[in-house]
């Protein structure tokens, strides 16, 4: 009965709930949540500036998250970057002295807060030429407005920045008095337009007063109240811009203090100055606010604009465009076609007659453009996640519970849908289907819950990687061996199907090729191994079975590759030389060189050798009938079996274990590429060895491993923001329904290119030489003019 129902609730789920009728589903929210996106940023705004400096949360306890944008932790050395020949000015009291503090060790983490605490401090960092001076004015008086007034005054130098703070002293004075309120507004009045007039070409800050702890607060600050502090506040922000009809005039209220005051003032050490941490994140957000749109960092959405559209883009975008429109008038034409000949009427009897055709043929034009109608509302899609500034982003933060429930979750559904497979070989379609899928979504949960920032995860998803390359070694390696076919309909095939998705998104989100990782690694392994085995003498089964000698001629080719293996990896000049020659440089370049590649590159330098090694063993096992691939029979002998089993779960479980002891990341990247293979080993001999266990599958991660290579490319921009540095938020303030939703559509989007690409590849690389030939030269040409507008727009920006 529970078998029934097991099967009886797959079923149900299945007719109800098909492929097609998500993906219209997920159409369906994309457009909602498009429309409801574009009216709130017309009737609220849409300007990040404004949200990093008056609203936000805490991720845990110390990572502050503004509302709708992420916001990069600026590094000494790009700090001076952007301020470099820059004036900055802080005024005001103490608290506005350890904002001043926290400031500039962003600049020299060095510094100590070592000056005058009722006086001027002034700070100078020579190699960049910047300046910052803390001028003390503790009341808002006749002596602030007379210092502001001068930079407004003849040709007198005005800072670049200046922020602006003070209060507190005001009621401390004058024991809370309402005349000292009334007297604060006259003077904050008077200073208005000159803060005004200078924030025509300087950025103005007022910092509003942070709320205090009053039962920590001394005898001499017992007047200073939260109520006295509000009050002072509110006159603050009536009074300022109220005479400003010019927008580029405008004080910028930095009012977000005052959240990360209520939050973290419980820690303060006297009840009225702020906690180090919190100092720091004002300080990084006035970073934010002046920098970010001058440094342009990926992690770093808050007051960046939009970049400019490149000539590339603009080329694309008329190219989807006139498919779109191109598809629509073949399909009207059809139909209307159709139509008319649908029912015809015999003039002599009345009656209608079918005609001899009943349904329009599909051409191959027809059909090209109709992939890329679909591919362009898909890129339109990509281009408003992550580059238009549409929808939001917001900083990753990892939690152990944000790993390791989806990951419990995930399991579950693969155990429920639970099948037989339709072989019980090693390594069968279903179960590499499954190995992808599930690796798959570990990886995809890795990467949305930041846990690269836990090591022992950290490690394990190397692993991971490591594996997917492992596939790619034993699965060429196997077709090669096995079906000897060498052809160039074969190499355009692969090639095809693992790069068009790629330089597609390298046009459209304007980046280079090596930034999709990934898949140049896998291109390229896949160019070694053909390499290797197409070379004189070619060597495959059917050849070997003939003569032992072939065999070890394979090893010796085997032996050969791994050399060029290991001297590579020891030579990162000789590394970068290969690649360093153009074309290969404008390909595997990143920030204009090629470390990054040869990094990569290097952390799984030998899994795709290991992996065909495995294949060309298994292989020879399975010819000699040396293992029992039967339905429910073990692989080996009884006692072999568990010898083996005894050692993978040892071995596994030991790799867990060192993996979890690790100290840092280059230590473990350095042994990574040797002992990965261990674990991935030890996997496939404990799903391999029991019969049972070979003979089912889950078809839930098969499914997702038919389009794992599209799932990991579309996360960069569709589920994760910022070039995979953040997340999407389609859903503000929900953010679990905000995951699932975004999912939903992310899984849907990477299903329907899986389906585009496979149909493209039909179309681009036909079987017949001739018409390949044509269609190689066609790309050849597509290459060298993207190749020469590449050039143009790089002088453009030069």
């Amino acid at each position: 009965m529970a078998a029934l129902a097991y099967t009886g609730g797959k079923r149900e789920i299945n007719y109800y709930f098909s492929v097609r009728s998500a993906k219209a589903l997920a159409l369906g929210a994309v457009l909602l949540l498009t429309a409801c996106h574009t009216a709130s940023r017309r009737y609220r705004g849409g300007d990040t500036c404004e949200y990093l400096l008056s609203s936000g949360r805490f991720l845990g306890e110390k990572v502050w998250q503004p509302h709708s944008c992420m916001m990069h932790k600026y590094k000494n050395s790009e700090a001076k970057n952007c301020l470099i020949d820059k004036h900055v000015v802080f005024i005001g009291d103490s608290r506005i002295r350890q904002l001043f503090y926290s400031f500039i060790k962003l600049i020299n983490s060095q510094v100590k807060e070592e000056g005058i605490k009722h006086g001027n401090i002034p700070f100078e960092d020579k190699s960049a030429s910047i300046k910052v001076d803390f001028l003390w004015y503790p009341e808002v008086n006749g002596s602030m407005r007379q210092r502001i007034k001068s930079w407004t005054e003849g040709s007198v130098a005005k800072p670049h920045i200046i922020v602006v703070g003070a209060a507190t002293w005001s009621i401390k004075i004058h024991n809370g008095s309402n005349e000292a309120l009334a007297q604060y507004k006259i003077n904050i009045t008077s200073i208005a337009p000159l803060l005004e007039k200078l924030a025509i070409s300087s950025d103005v800050y007022w910092v509003l007063q942070d709320p205090v702890y009053e039962d920590m607060l001394s005898e001499s600050r017992k007047m200073i109240t939260n109520e006295k502090i509000d009050a002072y506040n509110e006159a603050a922000v009536r009074i300022l811009n109220s005479s400003s009809r010019n927008s580029k005039a405008k004080v910028k209220v930095f009012s977000v203090s005052k959240l990360i005051a209520q939050e973290t003032i419980m820690k303060s050490a006297d009840g009225l100055h702020l906690p180090e941490s919190s100092r720091d994140t004002n300080a990084m957000i006035l970073m934010n606010v002046y920098c970010n749109k001058i440094m342009k960092p990926i992690d770093g959405s808050c007051c960046q604009p939009q970049p400019p559209l490149t000539l590339i883009q603009k080329i694309a975008f008329c190219f989807f465009t006139l498919s779109i429109f191109g598809y629509l008038i073949i399909s009207l034409i059809h139909r209307n076609n159709y139509r008319k000949n649908k029912t015809c009427t015999d003039l002599e009897s009345g009656e209608e007659k079918k005609p001899a055709i009943s349904t329009p043929n599909v051409s191959t034009v027809e059909m090209l453009l109709h992939c890329f109608c679909k591919l362009g509302l898909i890129m339109t899609y990509f281009y408003l996640c992550d580059r238009a500034n549409l929808f939001m982003k917001e900083n990753k933060f990892y939690t152990h519970s944000s790993f390791f429930i989806p990951i419990v979750y995930i399991l579950v559904l693969g155990v429920f849908y639970t099948e037989n497979t339709k072989e019980t070989k090693v390594l069968n379609r279903e179960q590499t289907d499954e190995w992808k899928g599930w690796m798959q979504l570990v990886i995809l949960i890795y990467h949305i819950s930041g846990a690269s920032t836990f090591l022992p995860v950290y490690m394990h998803i190397r692993v991971l990687v490591a594996a997917y390359l492992f596939q790619t070694g034993y699965g060429h390696f196997s077709y090669f061996w096995i079906k000897g076919d060498f052809g160039v309909y074969r190499v355009c095939q692969v090639l095809f199907r693992l790069n068009f998705l790629v330089v597609v998104l390298c046009i459209v989100m304007d980046r280079p090729y090596q930034f999709y990782y990934f898949v140049p690694l896998v291109t390229v392994w896949f160019m070694i191994i053909y390499a290797t085995l197409a070379v004189w003498p070619q060597i495959v089964q059917k050849k070997a079975n003939g003569s032992c000698l072939w065999h070890f001629g394979l090893l010796l080719k085997l032996i050969c590759l791994l050399i060029c293996i290991y001297f590579l990896s020891y030579s990162q000049g000789a590394f970068e030389k290969i690649f360093s020659f153009w074309p290969l440089s404008k390909c595997f370049e990143l920030n204009g060189n090629v470390y990054e590649w040869w990094f990569r590159w290097k952390l799984d330098r030998y899994v795709v050798f290991h992996g065909m090694l495995f294949a060309f063993i298994y292989l020879a096992l399975q010819k000699h009938q040396m293992i029992s691939e039967g339905k429910g029979d073990p692989l080996f002998s009884n006692r072999v079996s568990n010898v083996l089993l005894f050692i993978s779960i040892v071995s596994f479980l030991t790799y867990s274990i060192w993996a979890s002891s690790c100290k840092n990341k280059t230590e473990c990247n350095e042994l990574h590429p040797s002992v990965s293979v261990v674990q991935i080993l030890a996997f496939i001999l404990i799903r391999n060895i029991p019969g049972y266990v070979r003979s089912v599958y889950s078809s839930f991660f098969a499914w997702f491993g038919k389009i794992s290579l599209e799932l990991f490319i579309c996360q960069y921009h569709i589920w994760l923001a910022a070039d995979t540095k953040g997340i999407l938020v389609l859903i503000p303030g929900y953010p679990m329904f905000n995951v699932l939703v975004s999912t939903f559509i992310f899984v849907c989007v990477a299903h329907e290119i899986s389906q585009i690409t496979n149909d493209l590849a039909q179309i681009v690389v036909p079987k017949d030489n001739s018409t390949l030939l044509k269609r190689l030269l066609c790309i050849a040409g597509f290459f060298s003019g993207l190749h020469f507008f590449s050039a143009m727009q790089d002088q453009s920006r030069h």
